[in-house]
């Protein structure tokens, strides 16, 4: 029984991105990753850096913008003015790359282009050369699935560390 439920969870994953363009106007969950729990205050020098940390990898489609785990971001071609447009579910197709503080340039990362944005919800979202970043929620570090995909209104494509798309 369990092993049906697996399918049938992957089924509805698989549903809801690379292929849907269902375009709706709420915010997704914020990512669990960013869930905050209440902690006692640490010294300065003790606090844990919190701001998502964007770094360069090797991928099939050259060197693109990844996580800390190595999972790669997107960015969305519909979004001309740097404000995220994917809500809804599109946002649970791609979910935002989020943040609590300001993002962290890793490996092959320019700092300077590294930025936030803010979502209807109020959650920070990351920006690079002023482009909303999107994980695909299908994606797992070191797999890029949905490269140049046309999905809601626009196409989703990883980004190299110029901050333009790979096309």
């Amino acid at each position: 029984m369990r092993a049906v439920w697996a399918v049938a969870g992957a089924a509805v994953a698989l549903a809801a991105g690379c292929g849907s363009s269902d375009d709706s106007s709420s915010d997704a969950p914020p990512d669990m990753a960013e869930a905050a729990t209440t902690t006692p205050a640490a010294p300065a020098a003790a606090k844990k850096r919190t701001g998502r940390l964007v770094k360069v990898v090797d991928s099939q489609f050259g060197r693109v913008l990844a996580d800390a785990k190595g999972e790669a971001f997107y960015l969305f071609d519909k979004e001309r003015r740097g404000m995220s447009e994917c809500y809804g579910a599109c946002a649970e197709a791609w979910p935002p790359v989020l943040t609590k503080d300001r993002p962290r340039a890793g490996r092959g990362v320019t700092r300077s282009k590294l930025g936030t944005t803010r979502r209807r919800n109020g959650a920070r979202q990351v920006t690079y050369a002023g482009h909303p970043l999107y994980y695909y929620v299908q994606d797992s570090p070191g797999t890029i699935l949905c490269q140049n995909v046309d999905e809601f209104g626009g196409l989703w494509l990883v980004v190299k560390p110029s901050g333009k798309p790979v096309r």
